[in-house]
């Protein structure tokens, strides 16, 4: 029985992103004033931070609604993380090479849990922007305490501290998507591997609760499984073999794309009889519970294998008779051996004629006028060959046992690989 699941691999979370290196910016003597003036202000700050992160988590919790159910259920933590953002950004002011990294990784981890705890991105970035409004206004007031004709030399360098704000902004952001997309595969994964694992009929009793919540199944319904091969095996292209209306969920497998669909009590196929050219579709019988869902999709494989590669669909319950023939194609060719072994003496065209007369003469439900008609020739034809078989191998075509074995016999002619 071919598995489930069509492996997938996880998409491995890259280093921190390192940008391009900015060509090195001659700076003026006025620069350097600047720069004197920006460090003294900065040395203040780095002092005065648990200040500062009372400051940022009151706006946080003032102007942005993402943040104040954050700050409600753990404020310590949200508290911890603004003063290790704060203290990195005012560092990088006074030391930007040697803060860069840790800066860059406090930065990365904050995007990671923001994204994992569901908070919105835009809300991050407008935290960290508000950061650096913070930051930028308490540098200006500083120095315009300390030295209030200094406080024009700060222009110089208000372009370092938005370029740092930028920077995390885009670390934050990489970060955040990074994580997203992890977590969107991790439960993807995990409703890949329970639907796998229902269908395989591995699944544990104790895991149907959890497996129906995923799937959004019930776990006490009544199911089909549709197994879809051909040209719409590849979902979501799948649905199309379905009515319209129908719940279902659906698993793509290696080289059959599978439906577990909820029915009701009516009787409305789920199923269309009609499929695109080439588009081969088996339907099993109703089961009852998410635990029988992996008998179904056995069920659904037998179908699909008695489905013509012209396409089609295939109801197990309206062929038991072919589905029991392919669910022991061992014991079929033995069947069919026994019933049209002593054929083997005749020319193999000879042999092909009797058995095509057969089996015409079974699809007209006996008739043997019916049958002539088909095979364009004259119904005592059709009677003598029929003679001739029962001749040939001891049977009789009268006797309902003989006839049984025959139909099953031909059935497994036409269904197994010779």
């Amino acid at each position: 029985m071919p598995h489930a699941v069509r492996p997938r691999s996880l998409p491995r979370p890259g280093p921190v992103p390192t940008p391009r290196a900015r060509a090195p910016r001659v700076r003026s003597l006025i620069d350097a004033d600047a720069l004197s003036v920006l460090h003294r202000a900065a040395r203040v700050l780095l002092d005065d931070l648990p200040r500062l992160s009372d400051q940022l988590v009151a706006l946080l919790q003032e102007q942005e609604p993402a943040y104040r159910s954050a700050i409600e259920n753990d404020a310590t933590e949200i508290w911890q993380e603004v003063h290790r953002s704060l203290r990195h950004s005012v560092a990088s002011l006074l030391d930007p090479r040697g803060v860069r990294d840790a800066a860059r990784r406090c930065s990365w981890k904050i995007g990671a849990t923001r994204a994992e705890q569901g908070l919105p991105l835009d809300a991050v970035l407008h935290a960290f922007r508000l950061g650096g409004s913070l930051v930028w206004q308490n540098l200006v007031d500083e120095t315009s305490r300390a030295a209030p004709e200094d406080v024009r030399l700060l222009v110089h360098v208000a372009s370092d501290v938005w370029n740092f704000v930028d920077e995390h902004c885009t670390v934050v952001a990489d970060s955040y998507r990074q994580t997203e997309r992890q977590l969107a595969w991790r439960r993807e994964n995990g409703v890949r591997l329970l639907a796998a694992a229902l269908l395989d009929g591995t699944s544990r009793i104790a895991d149907l609760p959890e497996t129906g919540l995923a799937l959004d199944l019930p776990e006490r319904g009544r199911y089909v499984v549709v197994a879809v091969g051909g040209g719409f095996a590849a979902c979501p292209g799948a649905q199309a073999a379905l009515a319209s209306g129908v719940r279902v969920h659906w698993h793509t497998g290696v080289d059959t794309d599978y439906g577990i669909v909820l029915v009701s009590d009516d009787t409305e196929p789920v199923v269309e009889d009609e499929q695109p050219p080439g588009v081969r579709v088996g339907v099993s019988s109703v089961v009852e519970g998410l635990a029988a869902v992996g008998e179904a999709r056995r069920l659904a494989d037998t179908a699909l294998r008695l489905c013509p590669e012209t396409g089609g669909t295939v109801r197990l319950t309206e062929h038991l008779p072919a589905a029991l023939v392919v669910s022991s194609p061992d014991l079929g060719a033995a069947l069919a051996d026994r019933l049209f072994g002593p054929l083997a003496r005749l020319e193999p065209a000879d042999a092909e004629v009797l058995l095509d007369t057969l089996a015409t003469w079974l699809a007209c439900d006996g008739s043997a006028q019916r049958a002539s008609r088909r095979l364009y020739c004259h119904r005592n034809t059709v009677l003598n060959r029929l003679r001739r078989y029962e001749q040939l191998t001891g049977r009789s075509l009268s006797r309902p046992f003989d006839l049984v074995e025959v139909t099953l016999a031909l059935t497994a002619r036409r269904l197994l690989p010779r």
